[in-house]
């Protein structure tokens, strides 16, 4: 009989008869402070800048200087201080963030720590929670060669999971010397460039130190090693392997008992073991248990007890009843459709440079992401320590863990191979009872040898099943790029062999839609589908930020753009440039997250970022700040409205109409609440004032969950609307108070060309000549004949210095209450009308001009030029007003160019067109390319 069936048949013999208080397995608590011993505090440091082994000297007394552990080198002010100068043509200075203090080589950390007596005969290990990247110990001068589990070795080396040491045999009650050895430098190719975020400048440093738990602790020779629980929540059971430290020299007990946070429990089981049990496992029933999801995030305490006669143990364990499935290529929790709201956690911390290991830091963390609706992170290439998985078992939020890998040519290094395979392992050991923990990634963009990734992730799912894997998210690599490698139990993706994904390949490209989903490009895909970094749209900086960075990190990129301004007599506007880019970039995220959950074989987004990316040239792509703090230019209530659980949805055909179409709308409702939905629906359409053009109800209907649930239609008349307006279409769940809302814009059709005494030209030659004359000029030459940048209605993808061959502007910024605009509705910010005539347009670049912009092209953050689409000034005897946007060309095919057209005119005929600035004719002709004969 092996020790699975002895087990097994132990079981099956005492469960029905051998019960126990709970004090029974909590008895052996109060001797749990005096098997710990914590080594926070003082030690004695010494920089060892070219390796030559302070170890070997350390009775001489190099070690002079003092530090905090757990902390850093750049937190006690150690290393190498910043001198660079926040100059905005030093593209270093763009990349990232400069900590004060930069130091990448190996350092030495010392104390004497005193050994109880009764710590005798004791297993002891010594546990450093999270280290960058390899530590070595010496205690009483002799290097410790068994690290934690089992491995015989000198180095510790992992990324993610704590540096654990086996000092048993080398202590001895009373003083001890401790010198550990920690080399921050990099130790395997893991990373394009440096960019997989557990080892990085690009966010968190590339510190020297100690973070969270430093402490000794002491356990039986004969002693629990690991307690692993493997939930089946549809069987309403959990299958429990215990695994002893060694074989047992003796016979014992082990007591297994489950609780609740309300102390609610089950019935206890005690299994005997021999002498020659190493691992024991046995399934738990949990009738009537609660599952654990993001709506009820109810959480368990597992309890073993090891009792033997020269050895007690106990061993506790927080896990959730849950399962994570991909049946019919969607995902599921306790078999209930999931959908994944995600945002990208790259390890951004700018205070510290590192992440935090207190639960409270990670719960602020979830909390914020919370707010903003959604119920997912992806920590990208890293794994964060283990009080962000507690927080987010918590508070019922949803992980996708990485290994810290990010690169093009997996499997030709044999090395990295190695280590990034004993990564992922000791990964699954050290965080895979946290129900939080649900979705795990060999790495980031992965090229290379699939086969052997294949391999790898085989080899984790056969050994951990309560998650599901992929090979990377996402990948360049043909064929592998188009469509799901075998094995995958979901696929993180751009695009599939059938079309995008996400909607910054589709935006600029073609007109605004918003009956569009990816439904056709996720046809016949066989797994779950996650789109992949969504988003990416860059906001600009807000500079009154800099005043936040009072830690080890220094914004020399804010600070080069704030000069940069300065220089440019552009102070201050980067409130409105923010402002302005930051509302465009809702609207974008807002239609990137509805055409995702219009998509009914989606199963959720991962968002690149809710929040700024502080490195690869200055990503600020988040709709928050780098600190999660809000920019001012959207709530996480407005948020709500279209990423929550329950969102209305419409899908109706463009923005902009004329008043003699009819707006036709479909509604549906994507519901991934924990609930069928009953409820009556209210529908609206409203111009700006709250006067109703039309309204109605949808009577009361069921919402089963999931998407793909269509409510209702409406087709509405416009032909009331006499002038130009901008209207507000509105969905409510009257039950469940959950709404969203869309803007479109309706113009009257224009029965007869509009007279005007303007001379309206598209060549500059004719309006000089009039300008000449004292007359007041529209010029508006061909699009292809302006000298200037792409016109974009979509801006600056991730970062104009990681990306610089772009077009660099980010969105229009104008006074809606300019007279010029009076018959032309916007906001100060591009919205959905823009978008055509963005694309029907050059934008002009009016660096070291006099003329005066109507409408503004705002420049990105690192060149900073002065950028228009239409501008206003005195030429000689006349006034010009320049627009760089085609409103000459097929009026009949774009409605808002024709009103624009006829918004300036108006203007221009009226007595407050008299533009103050002057200049020359040649400035006018360097407008052009090309230029005109005379």
């Amino acid at each position: 009989m092996n020790i699975h069936q002895l087990t097994q048949r132990a079981l099956c013999l005492t469960f029905p008869v051998v019960m126990f208080a709970a004090t029974c397995l909590s008895s052996v608590s109060a001797e749990d402070a005096d098997r710990k011993l914590s080594l926070a505090g003082e030690w004695q440091v010494a920089l060892d800048r070219n390796d030559v082994g302070v170890a070997e000297k350390w009775h001489a007394k190099d070690f002079d200087e003092k530090i905090q552990l757990p902390g850093t080198l750049c937190d006690a002010g150690y290393g190498d201080p910043l001198t660079l100068e926040p100059d905005i043509g030093n593209r270093e200075v763009l990349l990232n963030l400069k900590r004060k203090f930069d130091y990448v080589g190996v350092a030495w950390y010392r104390r004497t720590v005193e050994i109880p007596e009764n710590w005798s005969g004791k297993h002891i290990s010594l546990e450093l929670e999270r280290v960058l990247w390899t530590s070595e110990l010496w205690v009483n001068g002799e290097k410790v060669t068994r690290l934690g589990n089992d491995e015989v070795s000198d180095k510790n080396d992992s990324l993610t999971t704590p540096h654990v040491f086996d000092v048993t045999s080398y202590l001895k009650p009373g003083k001890n010397t401790f010198a550990l050895r920690i080399d921050n430098r990099k130790k395997y190719d893991m990373s394009v460039r440096n960019m997989a975020h557990a080892y990085t400048n690009e966010t968190q440093t590339m510190w020297n130190g100690v973070l969270g738990e430093i402490a000794l602790s002491t356990k039986d020779e004969l002693h629990i090693k690991q307690v692993s629980i493997f939930p089946d929540a549809a069987e309403e059971k959990i299958h429990v392997e215990v695994t002893l430290s060694h074989a047992a020299p003796m016979a014992g007990t082990i007591q297994f008992k489950v609780a609740g946070k309300n102390n609610s429990g089950f019935p206890e089981l005690v299994s005997p073991f021999d002498k020659q049990a190493r691992e024991m496992t046995f399934d738990y029933p949990m009738p009537e248990a609660k599952r654990w999801d993001e709506f009820s995030p109810t959480l368990y305490e597992a309890v073993a007890t090891l009792n033997a006669e020269n050895a007690h143990d106990r061993f506790s364990v927080t896990f959730g009843l849950r399962n994570v499935t991909n049946h019919d290529s969607r995902l599921q929790v306790n078999g209930r459709p999931l959908f994944l709201r995600g945002t990208l956690e790259c390890c951004i911390f700018p205070l510290k440079g590192y992440p935090p290991t207190d639960k409270d830091d990670w719960l602020k963390v979830i909390d914020a992401a919370k707010e903003y609706g959604l119920n997912h992170f992806r920590f990208h290439s890293w794994c964060p320590p283990k009080a962000a998985f507690e927080a987010a078992d918590e508070l019922g939020f949803y992980l996708q863990v990485e290994s810290p890998y990010w690169e093009l040519n997996f499997g030709k290094d044999e090395p990295t191979v190695q280590f990034v395979t004993k990564e992922c392992r000791r990964i699954l050991r050290e965080y895979g009872n946290h129900p939080s923990f649900c979705f795990f990634s060999i790495g980031n963009e992965i090229n290379g040898d699939f086969k052997l990734l294949d391999k790898i992730v085989c080899e984790l799912k056969d050994a951990d099943n309560r998650r599901l894997y992929t090979h990377t998210s996402f990948t360049f690599q043909k064929p592998e790029t188009g469509w799901p490698v075998p094995n995958m139990d979901y696929w993180v993706t751009q695009w599939t062999d059938k079309g995008w994904i996400r909607g910054q390949g589709v935006f600029d490209q073609y007109p605004a839609d918003f009956t569009k989903d990816y439904e056709k490009s996720l046809e016949d895909v066989p797994v779950p589908v996650i789109s992949h970094e969504i988003g990416q749209y860059s906001v600009y900086p807000n500079l009154r930020e800099i005043e936040k960075y009072k830690g080890n990190l220094v914004p020399l990129n804010m600070i080069a753009i704030k000069n940069d301004l300065e220089k440019k007599g552009l102070a201050g506007r980067d409130a409105a440039y923010q402002e302005n880019t930051g509302k465009l970039a809702v609207l974008l995220y807002k239609e990137e997250i509805e055409r995702a959950m219009k998509t009914r074989s989606l199963s959720g987004f991962q968002l690149l970022d809710l929040r700024d990316f502080p490195g690869q040239g200055t990503a600020l792509v988040g709709l928050l700040d780098a600190f999660w703090d809000g920019k001012g230019v959207i709530s996480g209530e407005e948020f709500r409205q279209f990423c929550s659980p329950i969102v209305p949805l419409a899908r109706f055909a463009k923005a902009a109409y004329r008043n003699n179409e009819m707006l036709n709308a479909k509604f549906e409702v994507a519901n991934y609440s924990d609930h069928e939905l009953r409820s009556d629906m209210l529908w609206a359409l409203k111009d700006q004032s709250g006067n109703v053009i039309q309204s109605g109800k949808i009577e009361r209907q069921n919402i089963p969950i999931g998407g793909d649930n269509p409510v209702g239609e409406i087709s509405v008349p416009l032909d009331s609307i006499i002038k130009p307006v901008k209207l507000t279409l509105s969905l409510n769940i009257v039950a469940e108070n959950r709404g969203n809302q869309w803007d479109i814009w309706v113009y009257p059709v224009v029965a007869e060309p509009v007279e005007t005494n303007v001379v309206c030209t598209a060549s500059v030659e004719e309006a000089l000549a009039a300008l000449q004359d004292g007359k007041k000029v529209l010029l508006n030459p061909p699009v292809d004949r302006i000298q200037g940048i792409e016109g974009k209605f979509v801006p600056v993808f991730w970062s104009p210095v990681h990306f610089p061959n772009q077009a660099g502007s980010m969105g229009i910024s104008c006074d809606p209450n300019h007279p010029a605009l009076a018959h032309f509705p916007t906001e100060s910010h591009a919205n959905w009308q823009w978008r055509d005539l963005c694309k029907r347009s050059k934008t002009l670049v009016i660096d070291g001009m006099s003329c005066e912009p109507v409408v503004e092209m705002i420049d990105n953050f690192i060149t900073n030029r002065r950028l228009a689409n239409i501008v206003e000034a005195k030429v000689g005897k006349g006034s010009l007003l320049f627009c760089s946007i085609d409103i000459t060309n097929d009026l009949e095919q774009c409605p808002q160019a024709e009103w624009l057209r006829i918004s300036l005119l108006r203007y221009m005929e009226s007595d407050r067109f008299s533009p103050k600035s002057n200049i020359e004719p040649d400035v006018v002709r360097s407008l052009i390319v090309n230029k005109e004969e005379p």
